[in-house]
């Protein structure tokens, strides 16, 4: 018997468990392979013989050559048999064993700081589940298909509607382009407009943004952020054409852009064919202060506002519905040039989401979710007021997060570190600013959505303790 014959019988096949015996026997031979052990044009068992010698039947063995002649390891010769075909020259690369840090992907901390996150507790799993339920059917075989580039006409009607009502933004669902996460959205925006564009930021801001626009590359200038919001002053005096912002609730400050300003920002953008406004509103819902803000987009005459919008924290980011309405200028545009870009969301979860805005349980889970977040949001203030006087707090009247302004002696770079050591993710304000500036006292952006509630006065004692307050 030869050689490659005798390394056949060494394959110990388990014939309990988990794995089909053809695939046990494939994974060896492959292996032998990769290794080295069996050669270029080696000669292979027949099927009879080598079922034989392993006590298995033939289909076994016909089923794991066939896997390998497939996968270009083997060669099957009429009336010779199977032979090994990887070549002595190439390049394998052996699997390995992951090393613990290697395999750990994301460090659990003990609390979890995130602006971004959100309360799963609370998601109204059952109604999400019945309305799932009532899409996946055979009767609706057709969301098998591609559907509307711009996404969903069902879904965009109820967007239009719940925009006029929510926020006084007016417009068709055919000015809606559906999108996963704003990001997206953002780079078919660039694509409409000219390559001499000259883009402005908030800054500090939604550092994404920023480096999105520099991957094209494309001329970005950061533009201050005051009391009153975007340094409008600083815009008139630049060459900027479009510009990114957050007026309904700056991130990360809290701010909200005065009457006033966007008045002179409506102005500024009125002054030249190209210039225009991207108003990102991505957390609207949450104000628990009086009245939601309007929307710049509700007081624009000119259509010179680009609404962006998204589910990712009034819902779930997982979902990844975000949206932005087109003024008609750039629509037409867009229609034109653009029309190759579909939506990249699941037609099976807009379907879902629209009739879930529809029957009014989006509104129901907004007004529970408003209570829920406020309510955290009261623990996180009282508790930080009720230990220390050594922080002050920006941007409690809104969002899913607030700012930290930290007297302690400690450098942002300490509060972190210190936080780190305790087992706590925080992130420093530096961390959303493209220019570097020189603060007397150390800012620390501070989630507190995604910590239970029961959980929340314990997360930030901690967090307090940690930097010895």
């Amino acid at each position: 018997m030869r050689l490659c014959e005798m390394e056949m019988l060494s394959c110990d096949l388990k014939r309990t468990g988990g794995t089909p015996l053809y695939e046990q026997l494939y994974e060896y031979i492959k292996n032998e392979i990769i290794q080295g052990r069996l050669p270029f044009k080696t000669k292979l068992p027949s099927k009879r013989k080598l079922a034989d010698f392993l006590q298995i039947s033939q289909n076994t063995i016909d089923t794991a050559y066939n896997q390998l002649v497939a996968e270009g390891y083997l060669e099957v010769i009429p009336r010779k048999g199977y032979f090994v075909m990887a070549s002595e020259d190439l390049e394998y690369i052996p699997k390995v064993e992951l090393t613990e840090k290697q395999q750990e992907q994301e460090r659990m901390y003990r609390f979890h700081f995130h602006p971004s996150q959100i309360d799963t507790t609370s998601f109204p799993f059952a109604s999400w589940r019945k309305l799932a339920k009532q899409v996946i059917d055979v009767e609706n075989n057709e969301l098998l298909l591609l559907g509307n580039s711009k996404g969903e006409y069902e879904l965009r009607k109820e967007i239009a509607n719940y925009l006029y009502h929510a926020r006084g933004v007016i417009c068709t669902p055919q000015q809606i382009i559906l999108s996963a996460g704003v990001e997206i959205l953002l780079q078919q925006l660039i694509g409409l407009f000219k390559e001499n564009t000259i883009y402005g930021v908030e800054d500090p801001g939604y550092h994404l943004i920023h480096r999105i626009l520099k991957q094209y590359p494309k001329q970005v200038f950061p533009l201050s952020v005051n009391e009153e919001g975007l340094a409008i002053d600083e815009l008139e005096q630049s060459k900027i054409n479009v510009v990114y912002m957050t007026p309904s609730h700056h991130f990360p400050y809290g701010n909200v852009l005065s009457v006033n300003q966007r008045v002179k920002l409506l102005n500024w953008a009125v002054g030249s064919e190209n210039r225009y406004i991207i108003e990102d509103d991505y957390d609207s819902e949450f104000r628990y202060i009086g009245k939601s803000i309007p929307s710049l987009q509700s007081m624009d005459q000119f259509n010179k506002v680009i609404y962006l919008g998204s589910f990712s924290k009034s819902l779930m980011p997982s979902i990844r519905v975000s949206y932005m309405v087109l003024p008609n200028q750039l629509l037409k545009i867009y229609e034109e040039e653009l029309s190759f870009y579909h939506s990249t969301v699941s037609r099976i979860d807009q379907h879902i989401l629209a009739k879930f805005i529809r029957q009014g349980m989006f509104e129901k889970h907004l007004n529970r979710m408003r209570k829920v977040y406020r309510q955290k949001r009261d623990i996180v203030i009282s508790t930080i007021r009720a230990c220390t006087d050594q922080i002050s707090i920006i941007g409690g009247n809104s969002g899913l997060h607030i700012v930290l302004v930290v007297d302690n002696g400690m450098t942002e770079v300490e509060l972190v570190k210190q936080a780190e050591m305790s087992n706590l993710k925080i992130y420093p304000l530096s961390s959303y600013r493209i220019v570097e500036k020189e603060s007397t006292l150390p800012e620390i952006v501070c989630g507190f959505a995604g910590i239970e509630t029961k959980k929340l006065e314990e997360a930030i004692r901690s967090l307090l303790e940690s930097w010895g307050l």
